[in-house]
């Protein structure tokens, strides 16, 4: 069990906290889905925009966190023209949340290649047959379009469109539109839940320097201790 308040020398790498409680949160099965986080981007109209996704890796050093999605969804979009991004994860049994603020840049190929061979193929038929955030007529319309994709891609469905006809799953490769996005934290927030609501929170901030396409370096991080 980890600990029910921050320490009063704050700990130097935030992230290595929260990497800590989002490994307790998912070995106690806390909710169904302990890595659920939301995500808020802006719009070009600068109106504000979240949604739950689920974070696939946290990475506390050097710092950032990899979700996976359809490169042309709303959201992504958003990401690409302004690359400013929030997370927040919240697990009420525990009394804990963090906060995350950053700059969002695309995984490797590499990356999002190896996650993509690790789903299952309903999940990879997912990612080909659904045109994230686009309108479309009615569920049976989203239904034959997904069942016309799984047909160009060699498999065979029965009725249900969650079943296979047959045994043969050709491999299935990652389409250049679905991929990862690296979320590298400038800022973290670590909040613990206290009595007659005496919360403990603080606040950790640095500065990144991009480096390459998909890495920065880092300083050090600066803390900070919060009222509730």
């Amino acid at each position: 069990m980890l600990a029910d308040r921050l320490p009063d020398a704050l700990p130097s790498d935030p992230m290595h906290w929260a990497d800590a409680w989002l490994k307790e949160a998912t070995a106690t099965k806390v909710q169904r889905n302990p890595n659920s986080m939301t995500i808020a981007s802006v719009g070009a109209d600068s109106q504000p925009s979240s949604r739950v996704i689920l974070c696939k890796d946290f990475v506390p050093d050097p710092g950032y966190l990899v979700f996976y999605t359809n490169y042309r969804s709303k959201k992504s979009l958003e990401l690409v023209a302004n690359p400013n991004a929030a997370a927040l994860f919240h697990w009420d049994a525990l009394g804990r949340q963090i906060r995350i603020e950053g700059t969002v840049v695309r995984s490797p190929a590499e990356e999002s290649d190896a996650y993509f061979a690790s789903r299952d193929w309903g999940s990879q038929l997912g990612a080909w047959g659904s045109d994230q955030s686009e309108t479309i007529v009615s569920h049976a319309a989203l239904v034959s379009q997904i069942r016309q994709r799984a047909t160009d891609l060699g498999l065979t469905l029965e009725p249900d469109t969650q079943t296979l006809a047959d045994d043969n799953i050709p491999d299935i490769a990652r389409p250049a539109h679905w991929g990862g996005f690296r979320l590298w934290a400038t800022m973290i927030e670590l909040w613990i839940e206290g009595k007659n609501r005496i919360h403990d929170r603080a606040c950790w901030q640095r500065d990144i320097v991009r480096a390459t396409e998909h890495t920065f370096t880092t300083t050090p991080w600066t803390g900070t201790r919060l009222q509730p």
